[in-house]
């Protein structure tokens, strides 16, 4: 068969299958895919003006007015999209630079992708699982080829689509950071090292390991420990759980057939109970998830945490800077962007010598910094092992300013690992004259080099990733042009977690008790996840929520993008507690602290819920019984989906916005919003708007406190 026969042939399908002589693919052009070969005119295309732009105030107590003074208007609407929705200052800017100069960006996206969005997908009534799809359910034909109806669909859709890819990536990362661990203990020549000695002991302790072994061989056993339970079979009980779950959840997830065994085997059972004609009951298909959501959190979030806390060091309180003023055209400018600073914080040990330092000097720098970005960065923030060295330069921002943030023209380097670094940027990095780097395989993009992910060899891996900086430093020189820094900086308190917390309060959560039972605070409300592009959100929905639960009196943990939402508006800094309810303004006083109190990224939800263990223990009540609600105001992926069934395991309200692909069932709807919550589980409440969400967080908050006996 000829290639001419076998183009034929996909033409032919597509007229049979479509109706249509061509498919849509064939309409696109070079310009329309993302591989950065196929844009030889970019320089020619696409005219970069850093003058034609309205610009914010530099003096950030300017910009923290306008915000405050912005939010107060209506921005829901497409109407003045998306600068009513950014209000980040430094993105405001370059979103000007870039759509401007007509290049392809996230919120330029989201306004052309509206038009033609599934209006099926959007309510989880479409499958493309089978050949006889894609199928599409509605009232006139209620059930797919096969025989699956609305309830069916949407919860398969649910749990498939975003629980099991959500659970198995927490998984994966926490299989990683073991496996990092575990090159600690061997080879000392990686540059990897033990930090937090004690934190090792004790979690090795809970987990049943001899600790009378040398650190090194500890590290050694207990990485294989992780490792083991991860691999584990399903039908086997998993022993994180076991060791690290609350007492009386084990015994409720016990009685429902919710103890999950290993994490990979139970997402394997998972996937393999949505195949075509396999399972068709939609409440086990949810109840799979909330068993997914508890393998998510003990063998994902929690592990992680802990095992990069070992290696990095336990978050200390202190405050740093955050966002795109931190640049330095005379630096050598290095972002680490992703979710797993495993080789990031060896470079930054390295880039941090005499040695590194005055390499980048040779080259014609000033030095050479390297920078967080994304989840990264706010880990990065808040680890110890990183808050004293020379060339750490501090956080940059939230996932939707990557594509604004080459645009700068002085990202020397993006080194990339997984996950949130966006398709585009071999597009941008060409234009701007960066570099890419993606350091672990599982991320790959087009036209950029992959380094594979040893452990054992970082050392050797930062060193290539800094020399390859340094030549980047070197052709931007060369080639002289025209560069942006947006001069905003927002100074930031972090390093907030179960144990810097505790320590702050005199090494136990007594005082932070006494405060919520005598009404001072009335709650804790967290704030975690993504951020959208759609219309109302951008960060602005989390503003608005996050300013109004504090100005009555519920105490706000952030994690995720969230936190970079925060740092930009200033609700990070001890002065945001003048914005606080009385009663939570006279804490943060005494404390020194913010209202808003940043545990770091998205997976460092893992240590809210410590936390929040840590206080129902002390209270001597279930997790369920706490007032606590879980809010993800602009949550975006699989990973914030599986994050929620973690907090619907552990009895917790869960707001999400925007709205989930469940709405197609009523059933779905229910079981999630109601039925969970009579099985002594939590349940999930679906707002977009910030007044009515507010509304509902102090609602149950104060229905918690009336179960307490705390009114």
């Amino acid at each position: 068969m000829s290639d001419q026969d076998i183009k034929q042939s996909y033409e032919n399908s597509s007229k049979r299958m479509r109706g249509t002589p061509a498919t849509f693919g064939a309409s696109l052009t070079e310009k329309d895919y993302n591989d950065p070969n196929l844009h030889a005119d970019l320089d020619t295309k696409h005219t970069i003006n850093y003058n034609n732009i309205d610009k914010m105030p530099s003096d950030m107590r300017k910009v923290h007015e306008w915000q405050r003074e912005h939010i107060k208007t209506d921005d829901q609407s497409k109407e003045g999209y998306p600068l009513n929705v950014i209000i980040d200052p430094a993105m405001r800017e370059m979103y000007q630079v870039v759509h401007n100069a007509e290049m392809t960006n996230v919120f330029d996206r989201f306004a052309q992708q509206q038009p033609i969005q599934c209006k099926y997908c959007v309510e989880g009534l479409s499958c493309q699982l089978c050949a006889n799809g894609p199928c599409r359910i509605n009232h006139k034909v209620p059930r797919g080829v096969c025989g699956v109806d609305a309830h069916t669909m949407v919860a398969r859709n649910f749990m498939y689509r975003h629980v099991t890819i959500g659970t198995s990536a927490n998984i994966f990362h926490a299989h990683q950071a073991a496996r990092t661990l575990k090159a600690a203990g061997q080879h000392p020549e990686s540059g990897l090292k033990i930090r937090d000695k004690d934190k090792l002991l004790k979690y090795s302790d809970m987990a049943g390991l001899d600790t009378s072994k040398s650190i090194e061989e500890l590290a050694v056993d207990f990485a294989d420990w992780v490792i083991n339970d991860i691999h584990s079979p399903n039908h086997l009980p998993s022993k994180s759980v076991e060791a690290f779950a609350p007492t009386k959840r084990k015994e409720l997830w016990n009685k429902l057939g919710l103890f999950p065994g290993g994490g990979y085997s139970e997402v394997a059972y998972a996937q393999t109970r949505c195949m075509t004609n396999f399972s068709s009951d939609p409440v086990d298909f949810l109840l799979n998830s909330v068993r997914l959501g508890i393998a998510n959190e003990y063998q994902g979030l929690f592990l992680l945490d802990i095992v990069q806390e070992i290696l990095m060091g336990t978050p200390e309180i202190t405050t740093k800077q955050q966002n795109m003023g931190l640049l330095d055209e005379n630096k050598i400018n290095i972002v680490t962007n992703g979710h797993m600073p495993l080789l990031a914080h060896v470079a930054i040990d390295l880039a941090s010598t005499d040695k590194w330092q005055e390499k980048a000097k040779a080259a014609g720098a000033s030095g050479i910094q390297i920078l967080g970005h994304v989840c990264e960065g706010q880990q990065l923030i808040n680890y110890e092992g990183t808050h004293h060295e020379k060339a750490y330069g501090g956080q940059e921002g939230e996932w939707l300013s990557q594509e604004y943030l080459l645009a700068t023209g002085v990202i020397d380097l993006f080194m990339f690992d997984y996950n949130c670094t966006v398709p585009t940027m071999p597009i941008f990095a060409k234009k701007f004259g960066t570099k890419l780097l993606s350091t672990h395989p599982v991320i790959k993009l087009q036209g950029t080099e992959t380094l594979d992910f040893i452990p054992e060899k970082m050392n050797e891996q930062a060193e290539k990733a800094l020399d390859k900086a340094i030549e980047s430093f070197k052709e931007r020189k060369t080639e002289n042009k025209s560069t942006y820094i947006p001069p905003h900086k927002s100074d930031c308190m972090v390093g907030f977690s179960t144990e810097s917390v505790r320590n702050a309060l005199g090494g136990s959560f007594d005082p932070l008790i006494e405060q919520i039972a005598n009404g001072n605070i009335r709650g804790i409300a967290t704030i975690v996840g993504c951020t959208t592009a759609r219309y109302g959100q951008g960060g602005s929905n989390i503003f608005k929520i996050t300013k109004g639960l504090i100005e009555n009196n519920i105490l706000v943990l952030s994690g995720g993008c969230t936190s970079s939402v925060m740092e930009y508006t200033g609700l990070t800094n001890p002065n945001a507690a003048d914005e606080a309810g009385e009663g939570l303004k006279a804490v943060c006083k005494q404390l020194g602290i913010p209202p808003v109190l940043t545990y770091g990224a998205c997976v460092d939800i893992g240590k809210m819920t410590h936390t929040a263990k840590e206080l129902a223990d002390a209270l001597n009540v279930d997790t369920n019984k706490l007032p606590l609600v879980i809010g993800a105001p602009e949550y975006l992926e699989q990973k914030a989906v599986a994050d929620a069934c973690t907090a619907v395991a552990l009895g917790w309200l869960v707001h999400i916005a925007p709205v989930p692909s469940i709405t197609g069932s009523d059933l779905v709807v229910k079981t999630l919003t109601e039925t969970t919550e009579t099985l002594e589980l939590g349940k999930v409440v679906v707002e977009m708007d910030a007044e009515k969400t507010i509304k509902i967080y102090i609602d149950h908050i104060e229905k918690k406190r009336k179960e307490l006996g705390l009114n």
